[in-house]
């Protein structure tokens, strides 16, 4: 079965700038939610507190069940909805200070039972400290940080043949975010800031490749992260594994283009930048399209069959895998050209 035909010619790279824009709009339209929500709303594995799963015999109310909550001084807690619609789960999350108490869940399950008149039973309780929660935090951030230093690495090494380069470059931004977090700096905006530098120092000892590289995953997380806040969903440990899972993703795409690219050099040596830009994303088309499309089946069925355990780790693979098809076409190929006009210059 031929999805795609071999002779196709799509002049993507003449919508270059179309694409940039839409780009810059999703990035700020996510960093200006962040920025309204304080960041990304956090679970209780990044906070610290409790989180007890609920099943009631029949139908309650929330209004109800946060009246149980609220007769012993629970009225903060949150309250939502699990699982499809009726089948009368619910989610309770608590802050830290009040989980502490050994038996707050067989005084909640009292109070909920009074104020609802339902039997319910508890299907798991769950409990994190703060202090855990701020240490798997910063560890979570640093495995995303050091995982897109590798990968410029291993993208300079093959296409470039630049390894002790970016290597070296690798290791000193490493070592810097450790030695600053060891002093007691903020770490997601140290590694805003290493990242900046990287992106700066890639430009200057013109390493393109990576460039491309690493300026499409910071591009394919930040529209993740930004649908996350748009939506108020909860970042927790399993969404962290989800970017980890998009960052490979896109990375695959990517270098599949690059790999066409860097042949289409060789062959078409004579042809303009953009024409073979052109002819290499269309030659690797079909497979993008087939790779993606299978790939969404497959979320797209955990997300709507898999109930909400994985529900939002479905929705973020979801975005993941349509956002990183897009910027291997769009952001990660056209940087390529950005040397070329620097070249001329």
């Amino acid at each position: 079965m031929q999805l795609i035909k071999p002779d196709i010619n799509i002049n993507f790279i003449g919508f270059r700038k179309v694409a940039f824009a839409i780009s810059v709009a999703m990035i700020l339209i996510s960093i200006i939610s962040l920025v309204i929500h304080g960041g990304p709303k956090q679970g209780i594995d990044f906070v610290g507190g409790a989180e007890m799963r609920i099943k009631f015999e029949s139908q309650v109310s929330i209004e109800a069940l946060k009246a149980g909550l609220a007769a012993i001084e629970l009225g903060n807690a949150s309250v939502q909805q699990y699982d499809r619609p009726g089948a009368n789960t619910y989610r309770i999350l608590i802050d830290s200070n009040v989980a502490a108490d050994d038996a707050i869940s067989t005084k909640m399950q009292g109070a909920i039972e009074a104020a609802t008149g339902v039997k319910l039973s508890i299907e798991s309780f769950e409990m994190v400290g703060p202090q855990v929660g701020k240490s798997l935090r910063e560890k979570a951030l640093l495995a995303m940080f050091i995982a897109l230093l590798l990968i410029t690495v291993y993208i300079s090494g093959r296409f470039e043949l630049k390894w002790m380069v970016s290597i070296v470059i690798a290791a000193v931004l490493a070592l810097a975010v450790y030695l600053f977090k060891s002093v007691g700096f903020n770490i997601p905006w140290l590694m805003v800031g290493a990242l900046i530098v990287a992106i700066a120092l890639f430009w200057f000892l013109e390493l393109k490749y990576a460039m491309g590289a690493i300026v499409a995953l910071i591009h394919d997380v930040t529209i993740t992260v930004g649908l996350f806040s748009i939506f108020d969903k909860e970042f927790t440990l399993p969404i962290i594994a989800a970017l980890l899972t998009i960052i490979g993703y896109s990375l695959n795409d990517t270098i599949i283009v690059y790999d066409r690219i860097r042949e289409n050099l060789r062959k078409y040596h004579r042809n303009p930048l953009t024409t073979i830009i052109n002819r290499s994303v269309n030659e690797t088309l079909g497979r993008t399209i087939l790779t993606s499309f299978t790939t969404l089946v497959v979320v797209v069925t955990l997300f709507v069959l898999g109930g909400g355990i994985i529900h939002d780790f479905a929705f973020a693979l979801i975005v993941g895998v349509m956002v990183g098809t897009y910027s291997s076409i769009y952001v990660a190929s056209p940087i390529l050209l950005a040397w070329q006009g620097r070249a001329k210059k």
